[in-house]
């Protein structure tokens, strides 16, 4: 119990991640999981910060503007502007390929947000999910971790969920 009350205030930002994280994927709604993603995703720009990942935090904030503009807009123009930005700036601030995670995370969370819906976004974000929760046990981040891992999950329920809720629909017809 005394080791969870010495963990730095980083590593509780990543366990408040955690639970917004699971949150946000757990919406069946896309709006609504695009709201509570921005929420989501400034409390990870913090969280990385902390942690000393720069890459991871700037990365998260370009996801944090795309999903806020995504949520007004499905501009192909706008997704490539978030795409082409986070591949050069990823590019110019790896220093290594595990620094490439979070940016290839982020640029499938551009593709999904902007280009899919329903199950079909989802599936890119499990892709991008497995991308960081690579970097986030590379950077030592513990409730983003935990969060991936468990994302993976809640994203296949949910999917399970619209797949039934889409049979449904068609049995009903």
């Amino acid at each position: 119990m005394q080791y969870l009350l010495d963990l730095p205030f980083a590593q509780w930002l990543g366990f408040l991640s955690f639970a917004l994280g699971i949150s946000t994927f757990y919406q069946k709604d896309d709006r609504k999981l695009k709201l509570v993603m921005l929420i989501f995703q400034l409390n990870n720009v913090l969280h990385f910060y902390l942690l000393g990942s720069d890459i991871s935090a700037i990365s998260t904030f370009l996801s944090f503007l795309r999903t806020g503009t995504a949520i007004h807009t499905s501009s192909k123009i706008a997704s490539a502007f978030f795409i082409v930005v986070s591949a050069v700036l990823g590019l110019w601030m790896a220093n290594g390929a595990l620094d490439l995670l979070p940016i290839l995370g982020s640029i499938l969370g551009t593709i999904a947000i902007f280009h899919l819906k329903g199950i079909q976004m989802r599936i890119a974000f499990i892709i991008g999910t497995i991308c960081w929760l690579a970097n986030n046990i590379f950077i030592g981040s513990i409730g983003g971790s935990l969060l991936e891992a468990t994302l993976l999950t809640v994203n296949l329920f949910t999917i399970m969920r619209l797949y039934r809720n889409e049979k449904k629909i068609e049995f009903d017809n």
